[in-house]
């Protein structure tokens, strides 16, 4: 029986800059928020199966107050030392889902990855991509460990990790985007990463301005939803506000 934990890191307004600004529900107004401000929860998941502890991506990268990363703070909130991750999936790298990758020592300013024990599936193309477009979207400083360690296996196409771990290369959001289905032979758990970001996108036919390739992260939401439904998916959504995961 798979076991999943969101990782909430809070809600955040992005604008066309790329600048994620938290944003407190109930109390701030979106209204207020540069014009074309998406609203979006940060979230990445741990899914604990028999086998492994697995992340599926890293968040944003922040510190908290105590100057201890997010991401690490929660899994010890839940009882789980981050040593303990055996496996860091990554959908893609665009910053908001990649700042977790690594991180410097406040003190000593050395970057290391965040998961040392664990290993980092990352696509190829993606990655090379990544390097290649570093700017506002895509931080190099947060990802480029991932070419210098030995740790992180780097993914084509089309696989599957341990037998049970079935990743697929969809674009859409961006051309090397990829997606994860976790079958342990007792639960389907599926991470769609930014091509299926939340639940009410799951359910509307749109088009959005912010994907690479709109029309084909539209068709793949019509496709997963399908393929969930008749296979049992529990969707994990990292951008959905209100519902962590669910099933159609």
């Amino acid at each position: 029986m798979a076991r999943i934990i969101p990782l909430s890191e809070g809600s955040f307004t992005v604008d066309a800059t790329k600048r994620f600004s938290p944003f407190r529900l109930g109390t701030d107004k979106l209204q207020d928020r540069p014009h074309g401000s998406l609203l979006v929860e940060i979230q990445p998941f741990l899914v604990i199966t028999d086998r492994d502890y697995i992340l599926f991506d890293t968040g944003l990268g922040f510190r908290n107050e105590d100057g201890v990363l997010q991401i690490h703070q929660h899994l010890i909130d839940h009882g789980i030392n981050p040593m303990e991750i055996t496996k860091v999936l990554m959908s893609h790298l665009h910053k908001d889902h990649s700042g977790g990758v690594s991180a410097a020592d406040p003190i000593t300013g050395e970057r290391t990855l965040t998961f040392p024990n664990a290993t980092y599936y990352v696509n190829n193309e993606e990655m090379l991509y990544a390097m290649e477009h570093a700017g506002k979207s895509y931080l190099a400083e947060d990802i480029v460990l991932l070419q210098q360690r030995d740790n992180v296996v780097f993914t084509t196409g089309n696989g599957t990790i341990d037998g049970y771990i079935h990743y697929e290369l969809t674009g859409g959001h961006c051309p090397y985007h990829q997606v994860f289905l976790v079958d342990d032979g007792e639960d389907k758990v599926f991470f769609g990463g930014d091509v299926a970001p939340q639940i009410s996108q799951m359910k509307s036919r749109f088009v959005a301005k912010y994907d690479y390739d709109g029309k084909r992260s539209m068709e793949l939401r019509q496709e997963f939803m399908e393929r969930g439904k008749q296979e049992g998916w529990t969707f994990l959504f990292y951008h959905d506000t209100k519902e962590p995961f669910a099933k159609f």
